[in-house]
């Protein structure tokens, strides 16, 4: 991995190193979606980001969080360089129930194996999906609750031998499916470059930040703070940019002030054009 800045990350996830354990991958997993913020300010800003891990955990490390491949793919590298068995793969989030299930490559989904309790036992992780889940699961068929949300896991029906992920009614998505085979980053340049400028790619056209904990989840999605299901429409700027620090860790200083009123535009526009019919604001699918 290179210079991959291990001792950050990990102080960054307000963690000390331990050896490969399941009960220190949920600690991992469960501090990431809890300190690492899910969010496309890059995209809405027109900047392009790579995909190597690497980078990724750079604007990690500067306070910042991403998308599935750069949340998904900085994770796994530091999996790997903590000693445990993961292994990246090719997915598909649909956003809608409506959505037909595949493995389009919009996402990059994540299993861990070889914990010393089982080795034999393969687990999901994933710290990219949101208001996805908060500790890993068991990748067997089953039903699982994890605070306000109950998940399924099931042979996926898209991908032979692969598996999909049903998310509760009330999540952001209906789910994914991913394929059994290992992915490398590289097989998501294409869909990388088109999430992040396409205008029809959910990610342009509406501004979301999420932020999973125990009991529940944050959204702010163009104007409008949503603790799960409490809804608060934020009326300034400054009211803007203190829920992105407040709730989501991400600090204003970090932006131009000229970046910092662009953003704010933005959200206005898409807020407005979804109460006013002109459109939907799209979810995201990565």
């Amino acid at each position: 991995m290179g210079n991959f800045d291990v001792t950050g990350y990990l102080q960054r996830l307000g963690l000390g190193a331990e050896p490969p354990s399941l009960a220190a991958l949920r600690r991992l997993h469960a501090a990431h979606v809890e300190r690492v913020p899910y969010e496309p300010l890059e995209i809405q800003l027109g900047r392009p980001t790579p995909l190597e891990p690497s980078a990724s955990l750079a604007r990690i490390l500067r306070g910042r969080g991403g998308y599935c491949y750069h949340l998904n793919g900085a994770f796994s590298a530091l999996l790997h360089e903590l000693g445990y068995q993961v292994t990246r793969h090719l997915g598909g989030v649909q956003g809608g129930a409506a959505d037909a299930p595949n493995v389009d490559r919009n996402h990059l989904a994540l299993t861990v194996t070889g914990l010393p309790e089982d080795p034999s036992a393969s687990w999901v992780v994933d710290v990219g999906l949101g208001d996805g889940i908060h500790e890993p699961l068991p990748l067997r068929e089953g039903t699982y609750v994890q605070g306000p949300h109950t998940y399924r896991l099931r042979p996926s029906e898209v991908a032979p031998g692969g598996w999909r992920f049903d998310h509760d009614p009330s999540g952001s998505f209906a789910g994914f499916d991913f394929a059994p085979g290992p992915a490398r980053m590289a097989d998501f340049a294409e869909k990388h470059a088109w999430l992040s400028t396409s205008p029809e790619s959910g990610f342009v056209r509406v501004c979301v930040l999420q932020r999973r904990d125990a009991t529940g989840v944050d959204t702010l999605r163009a104007r409008t703070l949503n603790r799960h299901g409490v809804k608060e429409l934020l009326g300034s700027s400054a009211d803007w940019w203190t829920a992105a620090a407040d709730v989501f860790g991400i600090v204003p200083a970090q932006f131009t002030a000229e970046e910092r009123e662009r953003l704010w535009g933005k959200v206005v526009a898409q807020h407005e054009a979804h109460v006013g019919g002109k459109g939907k604001e799209a979810v995201p699918s990565a």
